[in-house]
């Protein structure tokens, strides 16, 4: 384990292809190690390399990680096959997320930007909309929370 501390170092550091190439070789010895697979497909999408870090992420769920990893995984993965084009697969995905850690706003998030991306735009709207309204802190915004709800709602509405 000393080897994974030292890629989270570099990782943590800035230095992401020497995490990378530690973490590639970790994955290959020990190929049954939920957390190495999960880091691995960190650090290959923090590298833009979203292909590459889809196996790593789906090894990682199937083996099973602790909650906060879990949590990580799905969403990574959600939002990865996204950048991908995978939308159906990114919807899927980010559904379960949303159904298993119902708290997770993020995943409601990249929900809303995966369902602009399928042209779901009134559903894409009203989740951000929502979202909005139910975590700012800004004064105006929330001066008109009870009506930015409704309208999310009611995006197509129109009223004589």
């Amino acid at each position: 384990m000393r080897d994974l501390q030292k890629a989270l170092d570099f990782k943590k550091s800035g230095q992401l292809d020497k995490a990378r190439d530690l973490l590639k070789a970790l994955a290959e010895k020990e190929s049954e190690n939920a957390t190495i697979l999960y880091e691995c497909a960190v650090v290959h999408d923090q590298l833009g390399l979203e292909l590459e870090a889809v196996p790593y992420y789906k090894k990682a769920l199937e083996l099973g990680l602790d909650d906060g990893k879990r949590r990580g995984a799905m969403l990574g993965l959600g939002s990865t096959y996204r950048a991908l084009g995978k939308y159906e697969d990114a919807k899927s995905m980010l559904a379960a997320g949303i159904a298993e850690y119902p708290e997770a706003r993020e995943f409601l998030i990249f929900l809303a930007i995966t369902l602009y991306n399928l042209g779901e735009h009134e559903k894409s709207t009203s989740i951000l909309l929502k979202q909005i309204a139910e975590t700012t802190t800004d004064a105006g915004i929330k001066s008109y929370r009870r009506a930015i709800l409704f309208y999310a709602d009611h995006l197509d509405e129109v009223w004589q």
